[in-house]
């Protein structure tokens, strides 16, 4: 086979190959468009109005005006539901009261050690489903969460409406809720920044491109620092921590406000340790036997659903301390 020959034949290969590559991905994208035209639509349920009490937890627990506002953002309730024509939904369904009563539970809870002293907001929001965080996807939890988030945002921007402005901020969150806490941070304006005490993000993570992309993300140092962000996830091992909820940048005791490894004593028998290279708590002396393995997302072997209750005493006293340290820096200004 001459030259000429022996290209033509190899140009017919690679047409051949081209061909058949095109083929393939038509046919892959044709059975992806079949399958997407297969698959019934999501459900998305009713936006909240804000502007309706009833989309509301509040308490003034601050008769003399001396406290804070604390806007506290709740965990995942739900989980993937089905409604009568056989449609899915992935979040939350404000305007169900059953859904709002799951809310609520954890809201009233978190009231009962955050509002004294403190006029305190939480608002029910399309919180995605616990469905999302199972597939350990990251693309689609940021897909689904979207949606919850930017509840999160109006909410807050009604709140900041009607909010005296002179007072001291506190914004606080529980695992959805604290994802939650880190996009308002992104949210929120410089002038509102000015006004935040603390941001407290439990059971979740604060990242690298966090820090990079929001100069008002900055980690607590100690007790008593104002307008920084309190980021803690507990474990009882650092091989347990959750790479999608816990792989986060930043961390600090919050029972000794210590950024080292420096071991305090919460309750008398329990010790809690910040693991200075992931960042998160290791606690001994407790099991947290309260809060059961959940579909392998969490609390194996992370105690994720203690972080609003283990530590309540000392993030009351925090909000406290961090609000008066505010006001004595604003009577400066």
């Amino acid at each position: 086979m001459d030259i000429r020959q022996k290209m033509l034949a190899i140009g017919l290969l690679v047409a051949a190959l081209c061909a058949t590559i095109a083929i393939t991905a038509t046919i892959r994208n044709r059975s992806r468009a079949a399958a997407a035209a297969a698959a019934p639509p999501e459900f998305v349920p009713a936006a909240p109005d804000y502007a309706d009490t009833l989309m509301w937890t509040t308490v003034d627990g601050d008769p003399d005006g001396s406290g804070a506002d604390v806007f506290y953002v709740v965990s995942t309730w739900e989980k993937d539901w089905v409604r009568d024509d056989g449609t899915p939904c992935h979040w939350a369904d404000v305007w169900n009261p059953l859904h709002r009563e799951h809310m609520a539970t954890e809201i009233r809870r978190a009231a009962e050690y955050m509002s004294p002293g403190n006029r305190f907001y939480a608002p029910f929001y399309r919180h995605t489903t616990i469905d999302a965080w199972v597939t350990h996807n990251t693309d689609t939890v940021s897909r689904r969460t979207r949606l919850a988030m930017d509840d999160v945002c109006s909410a807050f921007d009604a709140f900041l409406s009607r909010r005296d402005a002179t007072r001291p901020l506190i914004i606080a969150g529980f695992s959805q809720g604290g994802m939650a806490v880190v996009e308002l941070l992104r949210h929120m304006s410089d002038t509102t920044y000015s006004h935040l005490a603390a941001a407290y993000v439990m059971g979740y993570m604060v990242t690298p491109a966090d820090t990079a992309s929001c100069h008002r993300i900055r980690p607590a140092r100690g007790a008593t620092d104002t307008g920084v962000t309190i980021c803690y996830n507990t474990v009882k091992d650092v091989k347990y921590v959750n790479p999608l909820i816990a792989a986060t940048c930043c961390g600090i005791n919050p029972v000794n406000w210590r950024t080292d490894a420096t071991p305090a004593t919460l309750h008398d028998t329990i010790t809690v340790r910040l693991d200075t290279t992931w960042h998160v708590l290791v606690v001994s002396g407790y099991e947290g036997k309260e809060y059961p393995p959940y579909r392998g997302i969490i609390n194996v072997g992370d105690i994720h659903s203690c972080e609003p209750w283990l530590y309540s005493d000392c993030i009351r006293a925090n909000m406290r301390d961090r609000a008066q340290a505010w006001r004595s820096h604003a009577a400066t200004r």
